[in-house]
């Protein structure tokens, strides 16, 4: 049985859904974000499992590489005025689309995440779907 929670994310600017349906990740359809390191730029597709850090690029990633990113419709930039804790890098947020947001760092290689909710209803609407899908299974 699977546990894990899929995130349906969009971006903070233009509200546009990042859901790419013609790219999967782990089975799942991928994140899709425009990216520039300092020698390239390119397309990375997440995972839009929440906590799992597969990814796909059309360009190579060094690891510990600082990745900017971009919405790929309004190309705004994803990046937050907020510092990874981990690793200090910049953070990333996208917007969750039942409510909240979903921080990533920008560092290639680094695992840390997390989602804030403004509104508690949305978390508990988020943790209720995905617990009442896996009782019906």
């Amino acid at each position: 049985m699977e546990n894990n929670i899929v995130l349906s994310v969009k971006c903070p600017h233009c509200g546009t859904s990042l859901i790419d349906q013609g790219k999967m990740v782990r089975n799942h359809p991928g994140i899709k974000i425009n990216i520039v390191t300092d020698s390239n730029r390119g397309i990375l597709w997440l995972c839009p499992v929440y906590g799992c850090f597969a990814h796909d690029s059309d360009i190579s990633l060094a690891k510990d590489e600082v990745v900017k990113f971009f919405c790929p419709h309004c190309n705004k930039s994803l990046l937050i005025n907020q510092m990874c804790d981990q690793c200090g890098a910049p953070m990333v947020a996208m917007n969750i689309k039942i409510g909240g947001k979903v921080n990533i760092c920008s560092r290639n290689g680094c695992n840390n995440h997390f989602m804030v909710f403004e509104d508690p209803n949305d978390a508990l609407g988020l943790f209720y779907d995905k617990y009442d899908n896996i009782t019906k299974k």
